[in-house]
């Protein structure tokens, strides 16, 4: 990448730290943008924190989408952010008002000194704290001077009507002395009348004024949540906040308590979640998580590894129904297990289904290994709208399954579309071919991993597939195949002009002797292979032979590697 000539003076002014304080002073605002980005990419956290905390606009972003090669901030310089956010409340060069973190978080382990998800939320909520423990300090220390303020006027006035009262009392030959004494008193009088101004009035600085004024909108706001015993609107959050944070959180059992406290009370700094992650907590923490989270901002909320069963979704989906904009919702392991018939449970399963259906703006919908069979239908007939991803593996479809959906309202819109680790024999194959005829213009991204796709069923599969023309991502890894399965799917992957990543399954003929004649996918993940690399060099060898023949050796990846492949580089690339 060519560095701009900005660029290069940015990164060599920020390299230095003690000459920060002299370009500090003078530096204009449009290239604070190109400073910051210039200490991030060179770890310069002291830089990065001088820079946040006078930072001279209304909003500041720090995360989202990266390019291709661009690493993350650090953890050191994203710590430096959050405390320079607390500093510039009371710094009056700060202008600060929206600070937006979202997509900030990184969680590939391979990154170094990165921050994840929880770790970020942990050090959010860290800041709003001590944010808020500031402003009460401030507060006391503003109460003990108004009162301290008190006392002198207090006996500023007695002293006056002492004076009064003595020269009230004098002689009239000593008018001049007591005009004097008068105009002495009427002095004092000014001076006590100065000292019992407004607070507002007497207090210099843009900064502290608004801090004062938003303490006593504070004040009454919660006067007025106590007498009605009543939760806050999102109005009223925005009228006591400085400064707004918008976050995606991360949040298990280990970090509730913390995150509870920095959302359930009103201070300078106010959190706003853009995508909700949550794991391991009982139904009843979620739902009153959900009851503090301000309600314009949540685009999508990621359940995982919680057991709420179908009674705890039931509960928890119609709680969702009030955030307007949400879009996407994830359920993955939250022990539902239908194949085990329980009391109750299907009154709970409908009461789940209308609960999904309130979710009026739902577009992504990802339901792992929850285990319904037969209750495609029943979930997905209450939505209003039709899905654009949808994802389900380790769900147990069945054939019934796919026939409704490829004849759901869903499937001529699906852009995604995951069904891995869902056995696929011959009865389900035309429902199968029918969705993929659905969706042929729409569909770019499919998978089915661990489906069982032996040759046969595969060569049924691969004219539908040949169809999708917007196809990008196809994935099959942990399929059956042989060698001459795995070249067929080869070449109709190469006549998909729009296809960029191939994720094949290793041929039967690569792995040691001893497997079953169709393995499962476990026995596919575990066993060995070969340790003669002659057998993958033919494959890999046969592979190049096909690509270089359609000539797409350059623009479509073909990849066995289940880790290391990123394959969302590749599908936006």
């Amino acid at each position: 990448m060519v560095l701009s000539l900005v660029n290069l003076c940015a990164r060599e002014v920020v390299s230095d730290h003690s000459s920060s304080p002299h370009w500090l002073s003078c530096v204009p605002r449009e290239l604070y943008r190109a400073l910051l980005d210039a200490a991030f990419s060179h770890r310069r956290p002291l830089a990065v924190g001088e820079l946040v905390q006078r930072w001279p606009e209304r909003t500041l972003t720090v995360g989202g989408s990266r390019r291709a090669g661009q690493c993350p901030p650090n953890r050191l310089c994203v710590q430096a952010v959050l405390l320079a956010v607390v500093r510039g409340l009371t710094d009056k060069r700060c202008c600060l008002q929206v600070l937006d973190l979202s997509g900030l978080q990184c969680e590939d382990g391979r990154v170094e000194d990165s921050m994840g998800g929880w770790s970020l939320t942990v050090a959010l909520c860290s800041m709003v704290l001590q944010a808020r423990a500031a402003a009460s300090r401030a507060q006391r220390r503003d109460g003990e001077r108004e009162r301290k303020r008190g006392l002198e006027a207090e006996r500023d006035r007695s002293a006056i009507k002492r004076d009064r009262g003595t020269v009230g009392c004098g002689n009239s030959g000593e008018g001049s002395q007591a005009g004097h004494q008068v105009e002495v008193v009427g002095k004092m009088e000014c001076r006590t009348n100065e000292r019992t101004l407004p607070e507002v009035e007497s207090v210099k600085g843009v900064r502290r004024r608004m801090e004062i004024q938003k303490r006593k909108i504070s004040s009454e706001v919660k006067s007025n949540t106590s007498s009605n015993n009543g939760s806050l609107c999102d109005q009223e959050w925005d009228e006591v906040a400085l400064l707004h944070v918008r976050a995606d959180l991360f949040i298990n059992s280990r970090s509730w308590e913390r995150v509870r406290d920095a959302l359930s009370q009103l201070g300078q700094l106010q959190l706003h979640c853009r995508y909700l992650r949550v794991e391991e907590l009982s139904a009843s923490s979620i739902a009153s998580l959900l009851g503090l989270l301000p309600q314009q901002d949540l685009l999508g909320v990621d359940l995982r590894y919680s057991s709420l069963g179908v009674s705890g979704l039931a509960m928890l989906l119609p709680l969702l129904a009030p955030f307007p904009r949400l879009h996407s919702l994830r359920l993955h392991y939250c022990n539902l297990d239908l194949q085990r018939t329980q009391p109750g449970q299907q009154g709970a399963l409908q009461d789940m289904s209308k609960g999904l259906g309130s979710l009026k703006k739902l577009q992504r919908l990802c339901l792992t290994a929850l285990r319904l069979p037969g209750h495609l239908r029943l979930l997905l007939s209450s939505l209003s709208q039709p899905l654009e991803v949808l994802e389900l593996p380790y769900l147990c479809l069945t054939s019934t399954d796919l026939a409704y959906l490829s004849c759901s309202q869903h499937a001529s819109f699906l852009r995604e579309l995951d069904l891995s680790e869902n056995r696929l024999d011959e009865s389900s194959l035309p429902s199968l071919r029918r969705l993929l005829g659905q969706a042929e213009s729409s569909m770019s991204q499919l998978s089915l991993c661990g489906c069982g796709l032996s040759d046969t069923l595969l060569g049924a599969l691969l004219p539908s597939l040949s169809c999708c023309r917007a196809l990008r991502s196809l994935r099959l890894a942990l399929n059956p195949l042989s060698r001459m399965g795995l070249l067929s799917l080869a070449r109709t992957a190469a006549g998909i002009p729009s296809l960029r990543l191939l994720l094949y399954p290793n041929p039967l003929e690569d792995y040691e002797p001893g497997l079953p004649a169709l393995p499962s996918s476990a026995q596919l993940l575990d066993w060995p292979l070969l340790e003669e690399p002659e057998s993958r060099d033919l494959t890999l060898r046969l592979l190049d032979e096909v690509m270089n023949l359609r000539g797409r050796s350059r623009d479509l990846l073909v990849t066995s590697d289940l880790l290391n492949y990123s394959p969302d580089l590749t599908v936006d690339g």
